[in-house]
C-alpha cells in the first residue's frame, strides 16, 4: 500500500501577505458574532427541526398539528419547538388555549432557501 499522498493542503510559502491578513482582519464579525452564528447553524443541524421550519413555510401550526404531520409525540415537538423559539426562528401566538407557531420573520425563509438552493446545485 502506496501511502505517499501529496498534502495538497499544506503552505511551503514563507511570504505572509501581511496587506491581505490585515484587510481581512478588520472585516472579520466580532468573536461573539461568529459564536452566535455557529449556534445558529447548529439549530439547523437536526432533522426534526428543519421539518418544523419547512412545515411552518406552508402555514402556523399547533403543536398538536405539527406532531399529526411528523408522526411524533407532542412532548419531542415542543422540545424542538422551544430551541427554535430559543434561536428566534419562529413565535407564537396564543388563541384561547390553543398556541400557534409561525416563522418569526422573512430571515428565516432567507436561510432556508439559501441552504436548499445550495444543496440543489
Amino acid at each position: 500500500m502506496n501511502s505517499a499522498i501529496p498534502d495538497i493542503d499544506k503552505c511551503d510559502c514563507t511570504v505572509i501577505h501581511e496587506d491581505v491578513v490585515r484587510s481581512v482582519r478588520q472585516n472579520m464579525p466580532e468573536e461573539e458574532a461568529l459564536l452566535d452564528l455557529a449556534d445558529l447553524f447548529k439549530v439547523f443541524g437536526d432533522s426534526t427541526r428543519v421539518k418544523i421550519i419547512c412545515a411552518l413555510f406552508q402555514s402556523e401550526m399547533c403543536v398538536c398539528d405539527i406532531a399529526a404531520l411528523l408522526g411524533m409525540t407532542k412532548s419531542a415537538i415542543s422540545h424542538q419547538l422551544r430551541i427554535l423559539k430559543q434561536s428566534k426562528l419562529i413565535k407564537n401566538r396564543r388563541s384561547g388555549k390553543v398556541v400557534y407557531y409561525s416563522l418569526d420573520d422573512e430571515h428565516v425563509k432567507n436561510i432556508f432557501g439559501q441552504g436548499l438552493s445550495h444543496i440543489s446545485e
